[in-house]
């Protein structure tokens, strides 16, 4: 009886020894990276200014630990408790990566707490020793004199301080004769002139292009024109510069029975206006 050949059956299985399959090599590499990012990412979640990043390399510790976990409960991989250990350790960066980052925002939130007090102390220890310029109180004061209050009506002579240290004086009226060729005045009425002197004591030039000065007179208030010459009429016009003070006349015409010419100065937009009640 003759044996059976190797060709009747088939070759032997081509792979492992016995004839067996060969093993499939275990997926170890992303339970391993799982426990290295975890480790980088718990050091660096505890980093003030590095919080963020330990917290995402924490995530994907946690993410390469549970895949690997899967991997190790198919046995797929053999590595079990590395990717566990990496799991443990991402999900431990990402809650140091949390709290260091609440620390981070409460210590730069105290800073900026701190600074803004003490923005607030020097404004107000500079604010203190700065002298008030919101009344005509200085130049009074020193005299003796009471105290102008804002919007009151001023004689002549009296001078009031606006809050950027602008000072405006209208002087006493003196009476004034028109020349042969003057505009604004009316035959039969009076004519005065007053001084409006302008300085300015803050630290900003003061542009006084948009001064304006008008006049009434007698009881009725009725309009007193202003008059213009080759003496008077000119206006202010210009910047004053920190320090620096500007005088100008103006001429007004009155009827002959008035006895009292209000003035009215306003130094611009930005600016109230103030009277002065000046006897004639």
């Amino acid at each position: 009886m003759s044996q059976p050949t190797q060709s009747q059956f088939g070759a032997p299985y081509p792979g492992g020894p016995d004839g067996f399959p060969p093993q499939a090599q275990p997926r170890n590499g992303l339970g391993t990276a799982g426990l290295v990012l975890g480790i980088i990412g718990l050091v660096v979640a505890v980093i003030p200014l590095l919080f963020w990043l330990g917290g995402i390399l924490g995530l994907l510790a946690l993410i390469f630990g549970l895949v690997g976990l899967g991997r190790a409960k198919r046995a797929q991989a053999t590595n079990k408790g590395i990717a566990l250990a990496g799991t443990i350790l991402g999900g431990l960066a990402i809650a140091a990566g949390i709290a260091m980052g609440v620390v981070t925002v409460l210590a730069v939130d105290k800073a900026v707490d701190e600074i803004n007090k003490s923005v607030e102390s020097v404004a107000t220890e500079e604010a203190k020793n700065q002298e008030p310029a919101d009344t005509a109180t200085d130049a009074a004061a020193d005299n003796g004199e009471e105290p102008i209050a804002e919007g009151e009506i001023l004689a002549g002579g009296d001078s009031v301080i606006y809050d950027d240290k602008l000072t405006v004086t209208v002087s006493e009226p003196k009476a004034y004769t028109p020349s042969e060729f003057a505009i604004g005045h009316t035959k039969g009425n009076k004519a005065y002139q007053v001084t409006v002197v302008i300085e300015n004591a803050g630290k900003e030039k003061f542009d006084s292009t948009l001064v304006t000065a008008d006049a009434r007179a007698g009881e009725d208030g009725v309009e007193a024109e202003q008059i213009f010459d080759d003496k008077v009429g000119s206006g202010f016009d210009g910047n004053i510069a920190p320090g620096k003070k500007v005088t100008v006349t103006y001429a007004f015409d009155a009827p002959a029975a008035a006895k009292t010419l209000t003035v009215e100065v306003s130094p611009g937009i930005s600016h109230d206006a103030t009277q002065w009640e000046l006897k004639l």
